[in-house]
């Protein structure tokens, strides 16, 4: 069972290796209620998850941990169960999906763990280390179905109320449930007034469909760049904690979660992965009624792969109404692109990318389709220059 006096001793016990991450007001971005960003982002592994991860492996006998440790993870569990493992002198084999990024593999390498990549997706690679459990003995460290990772998680439930004592809203990402688990049964248990959410990527809401028909379900595949929350079927004890506990599980699309990334680097200067970005996600898009409340936002982890980060950004630009592009049919002669670049000028925005398309077959031989690429404001300007270029003439085709 997870007690709160299991979660207090997680807390001494995580004293020497977890940071207690700063919480920070983020007034830029919230418009009628209050953030503040519980900066999980920033811990020693870039993710909150060495604290569930160090507590279980420290109350291991000597036995299991001479026995080896193995574990499966999309990342950041892999990173925790690496250095806690290192720190205790125990073998660790971490089993990754294939697709995992290769910054985080590379870190968990780093960590003293040998890293076994499996096809398929997170529940492919908790197959694989049972499998390797099962033929070698080796003590498994679950990711998130688990009693003391569960209470190491929820010593960021303690630190918030520590942090933010009148906090009204928590919310909390959600893949397997362990972190809002813990964080949830920790803050009910102290304050039971505040409200404590779950947030999902829609693409792999697992947790979120169980929860709306009262049993476990097991998607048949999840997609999301989100990957540190891409579970197919939820834990036992989290099913049961969350619908205890937990006052709702939300879902956010990829594009809002790419707008919150942005958001994070841009206003705040914070790098958050996707699964980092959920919750602040959730609060951007009015996912939850907050309105005039005080709010805690949990980015759980920044471990975001560099080789997806500028496609992420685009998106986010676009999700925001930051980056617009516009076809226009033109008539192919001298002066059409300088009427559609002036005013787009006029208008205040900057064009960044310009494309003549003349080799479609369905367009009259004097035309062309001109595709423009521009940096914008926001959807109401996007929307005055589409007006503007319609007044003058142009036909605006997409």
């Amino acid at each position: 069972m997870v007690t709160l006096d299991k979660i207090y001793h997680a807390a001494f016990v995580l004293k020497q290796v977890a940071r207690k991450t700063d919480m920070i007001e983020a007034p830029k971005l919230s418009s009628d209620f209050t953030m503040y960003l519980k900066t999980e982002n920033l811990q020693l592994t870039g993710s909150f998850k060495l604290r569930g991860a160090y507590y279980k492996i420290s109350q291991l006998t000597d036995a299991q941990r001479a026995a080896g440790i193995v574990a499966c993870s999309a990342g950041n569990h892999a990173q925790g169960v690496a250095l806690a493992a290192t720190r205790m002198g125990a073998k660790s084999i971490v089993c990754m999906p294939d697709s995992a990024p290769i910054s985080k593999v590379e870190a968990t390498k780093a960590l003293g763990a040998e890293v076994k990549l499996v096809k398929g997706a997170y529940d492919d690679a908790y197959a694989y280390a049972c499998k390797l459990r099962d033929e070698t003995g080796m003590t498994f460290i679950h990711p998130f179905d688990d009693d003391e990772v569960i209470a190491g998680q929820g010593t960021i439930g303690l630190e918030i109320l520590s942090q933010l004592e009148d906090v009204d809203v928590v919310l909390c990402p959600v893949g397997g449930g362990g972190l809002v688990s813990g964080v949830a049964f920790a803050i009910k248990s102290l304050n039971p007034d505040v409200k404590v959410y779950g947030v999902q990527a829609e693409n792999a809401a697992s947790m979120a469909e169980s929860i709306r028909l009262g049993e476990k379900i097991t998607l048949k595949s999840v997609k999301t760049f989100a990957d540190g929350i891409a579970v197919k079927h939820p834990g036992d004890t989290t099913f049961d904690m969350i619908s205890q506990y937990v006052d709702g599980v939300v879902t956010v699309s990829e594009d809002e979660i790419a707008a919150a990334i942005l958001a994070l680097m841009e206003k705040q200067k914070l790098v958050a992965e996707g699964a980092g970005a959920v919750a602040v996600a959730a609060a951007m898009f009015h996912k939850v009624d907050i309105k005039g409340k005080k709010v805690c936002c949990l980015v759980s982890g920044g471990n975001i792969d560099v080789n997806i980060l500028s496609r992420v950004i685009t998106r986010g630009l676009v999700t925001a109404g930051r980056n617009a592009t516009l076809t226009i049919a033109l008539e192919d002669k001298p002066g059409q692109l300088l009427g559609v670049s002036q005013i787009i000028s006029d208008c205040g925005a900057n064009v960044v990318g310009v494309t003549h398309e003349r080799s479609d077959a369905n367009m009259p031989v004097a035309s062309c389709f001109l595709k423009v690429s521009m940096e914008t404001r926001d959807f109401e300007q996007i929307a005055l220059i589409r007006e503007k270029l319609t007044e003058a003439g142009f036909n605006i085709v997409n």
